[in-house]
């Protein structure tokens, strides 16, 4: 542990939340890892640890090889201010290495207020705000989660946005990205060829006019990108990927138990509810496969 953060972390609320270390979080020999993701969570570490999406995206990125994902979380006030006093910029969780020193910074986006937090959490890490102010050195950064259907209001800020449920597409965005890393293509080609997989928005690759109230006017897409995005879906729910092992938080979360994912999609369709909308088609999971993962959670929690 960096020797600053020692000397900061008996003076903040819950040090738990900036110390990692937990039982079953992933730890891997860096000399093995030929990309690194920082997977970022714009609130706090008890509302990040306690989001199923995540838990499951971590799985999805650390089954594939030669890929390291942690996680990183927004810091309290407190922690902050003694972060920018001691110079400390944000760091992952597993191995306490700067956000900017990571291949790709992905970010989970369910619900508006977090566009603020996006923001600090880049500036504190380092990183250019603007996607158009970032080079070949800087991160890729990328978003998924429900706000991305909607992703206009902070296009600027990010090189891709995947529209869908990620369990599919992040992966297919991970390898492309890997691949053209070891040909030598640049972040701009890679951009090109990561707009033709299904569900990817890259929005340097649209010029986009407003109207005087701020909504879109028009959108012409460039360089081949497809005019409409369709989201994506895990169709075979059943056989889609869930993780049989869960980080136990060292420190009392919001949703503090083994969470199981009965069904995605809801039959009601209320008006108020934004899930209820994004994740259609209604899916169920078999109750003897949803038996066996509780069992196994629970035995090893």
């Amino acid at each position: 542990m960096d020797k600053r953060l020692e000397r900061i972390l008996p003076r903040v609320q819950k040090p738990a939340r900036y110390v990692g270390g937990e039982y079953n979080e992933i730890k891997k020999d860096k000399k093995d890892v030929e990309l690194r993701v920082a997977f970022c969570f714009p609130d706090t570490y008890e509302i990040g640890m306690s989001n199923l999406g995540m838990r499951i995206l971590y799985g999805v990125f650390n089954n594939m090889d030669g890929v390291w994902c942690e996680r990183v979380f927004s810091p309290w006030g407190d922690m902050e201010d003694e972060m920018r006093k001691a110079g400390i910029p944000l760091y992952a969780l597993e191995s306490g290495d700067p956000v900017k020193d990571f291949d790709i910074v992905a970010f989970s986006i369910g619900y508006e207020m977090a566009y603020t937090t996006i923001l600090n959490m880049l500036d504190l890490a380092g990183i250019p705000l603007r996607a158009s102010d970032r080079g070949e050195e800087d991160p890729l950064v990328i978003a998924g989660g429900t706000c991305c259907y909607n992703a206009e209001p902070i296009a600027d800020f990010f090189d891709i946005f995947v529209l869908g449920e990620g369990e599919e597409v992040d992966p297919e965005v991970v390898e492309l990205y890997r691949r053209c890393r070891a040909e030598g293509i640049s972040k701009k080609d890679f951009l090109i060829k990561a707009a033709g997989i299904g569900g990817v928005y890259v929005p340097s690759l649209y010029d986009v006019e407003y109207n005087d109230d701020g909504t879109v006017k028009s959108y012409t897409p460039k360089c081949g990108a497809p005019e409409r995005i369709k989201k994506r879906i895990i169709k075979d729910f059943n056989n889609s990927y869930f993780p049989d092992k869960i980080i136990v938080p060292s420190t009392e979360i919001v949703h503090d138990r083994v969470v199981l994912e009965l069904f995605r999609g809801c039959i009601r369709g209320c008006r108020f509810c934004q899930a209820g909308y994004v994740y259609r088609p209604v899916r169920p999971r078999d109750s003897g496969i949803l038996i066996d993962q509780g069992i196994k959670l629970l035995q090893d929690s």
